[in-house]
């Protein structure tokens, strides 16, 4: 996007699971011409409608909705692969003459967003694993062979028997999008400037926030999340790709297992949301300072505000 001038282009909203992002996002999307533009790490996932609280078929309907529900969850995705298609959603965006609206909890995925990767990330632990065990089980030929597709450079650079090397940069293009020595020569640079975009994080009362969880997956257990992480289960994935790991989805899966019942699943699966959006706050509060904390009721007239409309 454009870094000439200082005018707004983008609205980025943040906030505690529970706090209101998707309404509010949808409010502004509709009163403004927007986009949604995904910037949650489990609503990515296609298999995770209901449990993540995706937006509802009805409400991606009525404005356009980018980065929802796109990766498989078999798959590890990253925060560098997230920069690599929210720099396509904003690109779609703008082509189309609409406004960007940012929204999600996912404090990483933000900063990158406005402050862009500087390193390598580092690649997350389950895809590591997976990588290492099919060097294990398919050898190094194999591993060699699809680095050849994936990023016909590196593999050409490195000899056909580098075990260390041909992982790290398999690795890389799995975990991130882009190749190895792309990031080795500049890096990612920030797909937004974040003077030019107007950003929020919903401030929420403690214990408001704590009964909207509660209330939220009651609504969610109510909508089919027992089904929907039944069917996931039936899949037999790795406990430990991202997708396994969703909030809710291992305290079902120990309810379906005949572990516990309903009731301790649904009691631990809020316990764990609730310690989640403290963490959420505290990283915010730490990582991006500058971010204005305001009320759901105040967001959407800061936005107009600063937006001049």
């Amino acid at each position: 996007m454009a870094h000439g001038d200082q005018a707004k282009q983008a609205v980025l909203i943040a906030g505690p699971t529970a706090s209101g992002k998707s309404a509010l996002a949808l409010a502004l999307a509709e009163e403004l011409g927007g986009t949604i533009i995904n910037a949650d790490s489990m609503q990515i996932y296609r298999d995770l409608r209901i449990i993540t609280a995706r937006p509802a078929l009805g409400e991606e309907a009525c404005v356009p909705h980018l980065l929802y529900g796109h990766v498989d969850a078999a798959d590890i995705y990253s925060t560098g692969r997230w920069c690599v298609d929210v720099s396509a959603a904003l690109r779609e965006t703008q082509a189309a003459g609409r406004l960007p609206i940012v929204a999600g909890g996912t404090g990483l995925y933000f900063k990158a967003l406005t402050h862009g990767l500087a390193a390598v990330p580092p690649t997350p632990p389950a895809l590591r694993s997976h990588v290492r065990a099919r060097l294990h089980e398919e050898g190094i030929a194999a591993l060699h062979a699809e680095l050849r597709e994936r990023d016909p450079a590196a593999a050409q650079r490195l000899m056909p028997g580098d075990r260390a090397r041909i992982t790290r940069a398999l690795e890389v293009i799995l975990s991130t999008g882009r190749s190895l020595s792309d990031w080795q020569r500049e890096g990612m640079t920030p797909a937004l400037d974040a003077r030019c975009a107007v950003a929020v994080f919903l401030d929420v009362p403690r214990q408001e926030l704590y009964s909207r969880i509660d209330a939220r997956f009651e609504a969610m257990l109510a909508a089919g999340a027992l089904d929907e992480v039944r069917a996931l289960r039936a899949r037999n994935l790795d406990p430990a790709l991202p997708a396994m790991k969703a909030h809710g989805v291992p305290w079902l899966i120990r309810h379906l297992d005949g572990a516990i019942d309903l009731a301790a699943a649904a009691d631990g699966a809020k316990r764990d949301t609730r310690r989640y959006t403290k963490r959420q706050m505290t990283w915010f509060r730490h990582q991006l300072p500058d971010w204005p904390w305001v009320t759901a009721e105040r967001a959407l007239e800061t936005i107009r505000l600063a937006l001049g409309r």
